[in-house]
Parts: structure tokens; C-alpha cells; sequence
């Protein structure tokens, strides 16, 4: 006769198989699971990783769901139907994902104090500054996003991106890295009015018309 808490630990994974199988059958019956929370540890000195919203966490969920019922649908399209479901739930149906990513939080924020009392000066300092860094490049992608929405104008090319944008094709070499090379050694043996004669025949050539060069 089997242990008991064998038995028990096998009547518990039987429980769960047959309550997953029941909620995926519906939208309705899923959003009612409420997804396990996992202790952030960390991993090998790695910091706790950040806890994904409640918002992830239904995707997480519902796209091995909606990747069975699609399978020809290409994973962009997958997450489109995702967030199409999200906004069809209600308030009710949502909170049980927000609740997993409440309580996930507090749990990171224990392990986060955790791991930086493990760590040194030097590596305390060092995590702050990379900190820094991964803030700075978030801020310039938004900031770079903002301008692009409000039709910020393009840089124009240097004469030399276009002598090679126009010559590239032609260029000696095998590699992209040699003909970059070959265009520029054939671009600095030009003189100047050299330069200015090639690229405006290019861009007449392309339908410019320009009053001055560079």
C-alpha cells in the first residue's frame, strides 16, 4: 500500500488536471483561475526578476489557449486577440490577474531587499549605475517616440551616404565592410568640387533639386 502523502500528492495533481481542462472549455470559467505566484529567488547572484502586471499575466494564460484554436495565426495577430479578450472582461473578471500581480509585488519587493543586503559596496554601486543607464535609454526611446509622433523632420544625408547609398551595389569588395571601405577610400581621393559635381548629378538624377551643397 502506497504512502499516504503520495497518495495525497497524487489526488491533489489529479484535482488540478481536471479543474484546468474544465476552465479552458470557456473565457468565462478561465478568468476565474487565479494564476500561482511564484517566489522570486534569485538565481545564481541574479537579481529577482520584476513580476509581470495583471494584464501579462492573462496573456501569459490565454495564449496557449488562443494558439490551439489559431494555429495559422501569426503571433502578432495572437496578441491582438488576446488584448481584444482583456478589454471584453469585467472589472470582477480581471481582478483575480491584478490580485496574482498585487501579491507578486510585495513578494519581489522582499526579495529585492534581500539581494541587496547580499551585496557589496562596489556591487551596490554598480547595480545603481546600470539602473541609471537602463532609465536614461527608456527615456530617450520615449523621448525619440514623442518627436517622431509630432513629425519631428529627418536628418538630412551627408553628401557621402549618398555617393554610397548610389555606388554601393558597384563597389569593389566582397563583404558589406569592404565596399564600405573601398566607397570611402574612392569618396576621400575626390576634391571637393569633385564631390559636389557627383552628388548633384545623383540627385537631379533622383528628381533633387538643390540650391547649395554641403
Amino acid at each position: 500500500m502506497a504512502p499516504f502523502g503520495l497518495m495525497f500528492s497524487g489526488v491533489c495533481l489529479l484535482k488540478k488536471s481536471f479543474s484546468l481542462f474544465s476552465h479552458a472549455s470557456s473565457l468565462t470559467r478561465f478568468v476565474n483561475v487565479i494564476p500561482a505566484v511564484k517566489s522570486l529567488t534569485t538565481i545564481a547572484g541574479a537579481p529577482p526578476k520584476r513580476p509581470l502586471n495583471g494584464y501579462m499575466r492573462f496573456v501569459k494564460q490565454q495564449q496557449p489557449l488562443v494558439v490551439r484554436e489559431y494555429p495559422d495565426v501569426k503571433a502578432v495577430d495572437v496578441i491582438r486577440k488576446i488584448a481584444q479578450q482583456w478589454r471584453t472582461l469585467t472589472a470582477d473578471q480581471k481582478q483575480p490577474f491584478q490580485q496574482a500581480s498585487v501579491v507578486a509585488r510585495e513578494q519581489f519587493k522582499v526579495d529585492m531587499q534581500r539581494y541587496q543586503s547580499q551585496l557589496t559596496p562596489a556591487q551596490a554601486a554598480a547595480l545603481k549605475q546600470e539602473r541609471r543607464r537602463r532609465l536614461a535609454k527608456r527615456k530617450a526611446i520615449r523621448r525619440k517616440r514623442e518627436l517622431n509622433s509630432l513629425g519631428k523632420p529627418k536628418r538630412p544625408r551627408s553628401s557621402f551616404n549618398i555617393f554610397m547609398a548610389e555606388h554601393f551595389e558597384e563597389s569593389r569588395g566582397t563583404t558589406t565592410q569592404g565596399k564600405m571601405k573601398m566607397l570611402r577610400e574612392d569618396w576621400t581621393k575626390l576634391s571637393t568640387s569633385q564631390k559636389q559635381r557627383a552628388v548633384t548629378f545623383l540627385l537631379l538624377r533622383s528628381g533633387f533639386r538643390l540650391a547649395t551643397l554641403p
